[in-house]
């Protein structure tokens, strides 16, 4: 079991940047992938970016080159760097995790542990 519980949500202007933090507790001994996704109302949940535990990253392709994935394991803390933010970035932020080494941001449903969310909204 994993819990997770992100943060640092909230308003940005077009061009601007936030940082997202999500802190992981339970089974965080074990191999397993997190990721942040994010959802606005009516569409399915997509993938933002994954990492494993030994670090390596991979991006959905709507994100790459603006946002950055981070963890730090001994605080257990992930993080999303996100900048350049434009409106289409609105939406609610979720933290994921799951089981195993090769992670990448697909179908949500592959995902086990899921935070609460945390909104972000960009506006000109």
């Amino acid at each position: 079991q994993v819990q997770l519980v992100e943060s640092g949500g909230g308003s940005a202007q077009t061009g601007g940047s936030l940082t997202l933090s999500c802190v992981a507790s339970g089974d965080t001994s074990a191999s397993y992938c997190l990721a942040w996704f994010r959802q606005t109302p009516g569409k399915e949940r997509e993938g933002v970016a994954a990492i494993s535990r030994k670090g390596t990253a991979n991006y959905a392709n709507s994100t790459s080159g603006r946002f950055t994935i981070s963890q730090d394991n001994a605080k257990n803390t992930l993080y999303l760097q996100m900048n350049s933010l434009q409106s289409e970035d609105t939406g609610m932020y979720y933290c994921a995790a799951r089981y195993g080494s090769s992670c990448y941001p697909r179908s949500f449903r592959e995902w086990t542990y899921w935070g609460r969310g945390t909104q972000v909204t960009v506006s000109s």
